[in-house]
């Protein structure tokens, strides 16, 4: 018989978006579920959801709803599909917009006959992995300069409610040199929802962005499926086509919690804070999908993860610690320069930039710390050197030129202007850069101060 034509109705639960539903004579030839294949949810002859395996024991079988179990009754029945969760793939969803379900909501064309591929696979196998090597410009240079992204990285945004994390993001998505963006976007309310859309039009670049978003008031298991459904086109893209993806996520806190919230739904034991004891696999699952592909191209992942509370030690940004490489910090509106780090950037740095990118990062770095602390000693009314003068000077241009996260320009352009910066505060030789690029690089010309330039 048909796996299509059997339908099982003793609906024994529905909690939240879960059902439990009993299989009598599981894995025998005319009953076969297996995790993470699909079914069908009917209720009153027409069909309901579908919903996804996610439990099976011994004949009782757990499933998520797509669509929620809200007005779902125990008349209901399930019909097992034999296939696992696919997402469409093709040169025609460029420029489209899927919910966390797979479904086009951009009132675009019907992309049904388009092929479609399985998404949640397997992580790439180390052997088809290459080292990282070639940086990807995203003329942020708080980023390309002091912690430079590279292809095949993986690393997330810690940040905190409130900060512009969605707008540093659109930013990122806009101006980084990748082939194609995909963005998942996991419980946006519909003001970021809207925003991510409209900045993606006005700057020309959804023709090469494929957006999948689940917004706040949609079902909670969409909010699980939306990352693997990127990673997946994410994935294809790179191997099939050698193309450059850059895959944006926010927020994994979100996706985290829709995790922990499910858990408990199907009884299980808490970890951490409530989290599951399987939170770093799951994540790390994600990540880890992050690649550079032998003979292909490449998949880099940034993510935004907010810490309630400013915790780090919360768990999901202290599991996602031990997985990335590297964070970006961003609070009070920049990127931290000292909480921030890129542990691939020695990869590219001096090798694919100039010769100088090194030394002058590390010489506008060490100045600003100075300048943090001249201006420690200045709210504690403490008597200033003339250097300490001059590096609270250096400190107020370096926030204005670098620091503000408005400000775009490219890698070589922030490095003379780190240079400016340093001949417009200092001398030479209080720089402790070595003389070779001294005599290189120094402006000897330099007659006018510098200004933001912003």
């Amino acid at each position: 018989m048909s796996q299509s034509l059997l339908r099982y109705t003793n609906i024994l639960s529905i909690v939240g978006d879960l059902i439990k539903v009993e299989v009598p004579k599981l894995n025998s030839e005319n009953a076969t579920a297996k995790y993470g294949d699909l079914a069908m949810i009917e209720q009153d002859g027409e069909n309901y959801s579908l919903a996804q395996i996610i439990k099976i024991d011994n004949e009782e079988v757990s499933l998520q709803v797509f669509a929620g179990c809200k007005g779902l009754s125990t008349n209901a029945a399930v019909c097992f599909l034999d296939q696992p969760m696919k997402v469409t793939y093709s040169p025609n969803i460029l420029g489209r917009i899927f919910n966390g379900a797979g479904h086009a909501i951009d009132n675009g064309p019907e992309l049904e006959t388009d092929p479609k591929v399985e998404i949640d696979g397997p992580s790439v196998n180390p052997v088809r992995r290459t080292l990282a090597s070639r940086m990807v410009r995203t003329n942020v240079p708080m980023i390309d300069v002091f912690n430079t992204l590279v292809e095949s990285q993986k690393i997330p945004v810690f940040s905190v409610a409130g900060e512009p994390y969605n707008k540093f993001l659109s930013r990122i998505a806009i101006q980084a040199e990748a082939d194609v963006v995909v963005f998942a976007g996991m419980g946006l309310i519909y003001d970021d929802y809207h925003f991510f859309k409209t900045q993606f039009e006005e700057a020309g670049v959804s023709s090469r962005t494929v957006m999948f978003v689940n917004q706040a008031s949609d079902p909670t298991v969409e909010r699980l499926l939306a990352p693997d459904m990127a990673l997946s086109v994410a994935e294809h893209f790179a191997v099939g086509e050698s193309k450059n993806v850059l895959v944006l996520l926010t927020d994994m806190t979100s996706y985290a919690d829709a995790m922990k919230e499910i858990g408990v739904s199907m009884d299980k034991i808490p970890s951490n804070r409530g989290y599951m004891g399987d939170l770093y696999s799951q994540l790390a699952k994600r990540y880890e999908k992050a690649c550079d592909y032998k003979g292909a191209g490449s998949v880099t992942l940034l993510a935004v993860t907010t810490m309630p509370g400013n915790d780090v030690t919360h768990p999901v940004p202290d599991n996602t610690g031990y997985i990335t490489e590297g964070q970006f910090y961003l609070h009070d509106g920049v990127i931290d320069p000292f909480g921030s780090l890129s542990r691939l950037k020695q990869m590219v740095v001096g090798k694919q930039t100039r010769e100088d990118h090194g030394a002058l990062m590390d010489a506008l770095i060490r100045l600003y710390s100075e300048a943090v602390e001249a201006k420690q000693k200045e709210a504690m009314a403490f008597e200033l050197s003339d250097y300490d003068r001059k590096t609270l000077k250096y400190g107020d241009l370096f926030k204005k030129n670098f620091m503000t996260l408005d400000v775009d320009m490219s890698l070589e352009d922030a490095l003379d202007l780190g240079w400016k910066i340093l001949a417009d505060c200092f001398e030479a030789e209080e720089t402790l850069i070595k003389d070779s690029l001294l005599e290189h690089y120094w402006p000897s010309n330099q007659t006018s101060p510098v200004e933001a330039e912003v």
